[in-house]
């Protein structure tokens, strides 16, 4: 007879200390019901990366995205406010705005042609004469909370969620000197990995221990012995001075890795990667039980004509760090699957960051199994 969820779930002791803690069960990386579970709670109860300020700073100005499952439209209004919608038209159901992103004078479904202002109001019903008891005011689209940090756009599909700034907590004031707001984007690349999400997001918070194993170019410009590892309420901060020139440091490496490195992760699935004069961000974002994709954006403080080939090689560093750890999660989601493996212990040194995010979302796969009240839908816009 297969466990109930409830039995799944319980078998993380999140209370356990660092030094006597286990990794999440593999099950939770392979149930189906996990899966779902994390659609209703960490999904739906966290603030999600849509885009930049940059793709919405004028009126009519749209990106397009999914959360839970959920197509969202963020759009920059007439008036000049940022508004955020469920991307669903209310006739049919169809997608309201297709493109990833745009400018428009108004939102219109290319359905039947429902047409929407810059404001979720409901303006054009084509061929509707006739219909009787038809609330157009109360037939806008359905809004959601959006909000804005440093450069980033975000939305909450909870009506009424904690203020973007609280949940970021520490994360806004160790931020704000590092002027990311000044970096240009310069360009975005995707990856398909056959993995669980968590997968991804547990690689990346191990404390550097993986990389001197898999990652010997980047490991020879981080100093590993001074490699630090910080945890707040609902992000890690991993750190590493970068050595620029010495016995065995990789020159292609050390050209485009100056300074510190910080590498910031916050809860669930959004990395601010930051080196000198360079950001890259990473988005990772469920696909299936075991298959994720994971975006990144890359912005320099040069994104010029004259920088383009550094800028280039830069990223060439990152692609291939990543398809190093493309490899890696892929074998670990299959030995996930295997009887002999349930779970592991954690490195006191190295995987204080992985210990938090798994506390983090244990957190919400309970709260999640709780009975709640039954949810009133948001109003749509007026």
């Amino acid at each position: 007879m297969a466990d109930s969820l409830e039995d799944v779930v319980s078998r993380f002791d999140d209370a356990a200390p660092l030094a006597q803690a286990s990794t999440i069960p593999a099950a939770w990386y392979t149930d189906l019901r996990i899966e779902a579970l994390e659609r209703r709670t960490v999904w739906s109860r966290t603030w999600q990366l849509v885009g930049r300020t940059a793709q919405v700073a004028e009126p009519g100005e749209f990106v397009t995205a999914e959360v839970a499952g959920e197509p969202v439209v963020v759009v920059r209004g007439a008036d000049g406010v940022l508004r955020g919608f469920f991307n669903v038209c209310r006739h049919h159901a169809a997608a309201v705005m297709t493109a990833p992103c745009g400018k428009v004078d108004r939102l219109r479904c290319p359905y039947h042609g429902w047409t929407y202002d810059l404001a979720g109001q409901l303006r054009g019903v084509p061929e509707f004469d006739g219909v009787r008891d038809f609330d157009r005011q109360a037939t806008g689209l359905v809004p959601l909370a959006v909000a804005t940090w440093e450069s980033f756009v975000f939305v909450h599909l909870d009506p009424d969620p904690l203020p973007l700034e609280r949940f970021l907590g520490e994360l806004v004031g160790q931020v704000a000197p590092l002027g990311l707001g000044a970096l240009a984007f310069c360009e975005r690349r995707e990856y398909t990995l056959a993995c669980n999400w968590k997968v991804f997001v547990d690689n990346y918070l191990d404390g550097g221990y993986h990389v001197p194993h898999l990652h010997k170019s980047l490991s020879s410009v981080l100093t590993y012995v001074d490699y630090t590892i910080e945890t707040f309420e609902r992000f890690c901060l991993q750190a590493s001075p970068i050595e620029e020139r010495g016995a065995g440091v990789d020159p292609a490496t050390s050209a485009v890795r100056k300074g510190r490195a910080l590498y910031y992760w916050i809860y669930p699935n959004l990395m601010l990667n930051w080196y000198e004069g360079h950001l890259d961000t990473n988005l990772v974002i469920p696909l299936g039980v075991d298959r994720t994709r994971v975006v990144f954006e890359f912005f320099f403080d040069d994104v010029g004509l004259a920088r383009r080939e550094a800028n280039l090689r830069s990223m060439a560093v990152s692609e291939l760090i990543q398809h190093e750890d493309v490899a890696i999660c892929e074998s670990v989601q299959r030995g996930l699957g295997s009887r002999a493996y349930g779970a592991g212990r954690l490195s006191v040194r190295r995987e204080a960051g992985e210990n938090l995010f798994h506390k983090l979302l244990a957190r919400d796969l309970r709260a999640g199994l709780s009975p709640e009240p039954a949810a009133s839908a948001p109003a749509p816009a007026r």
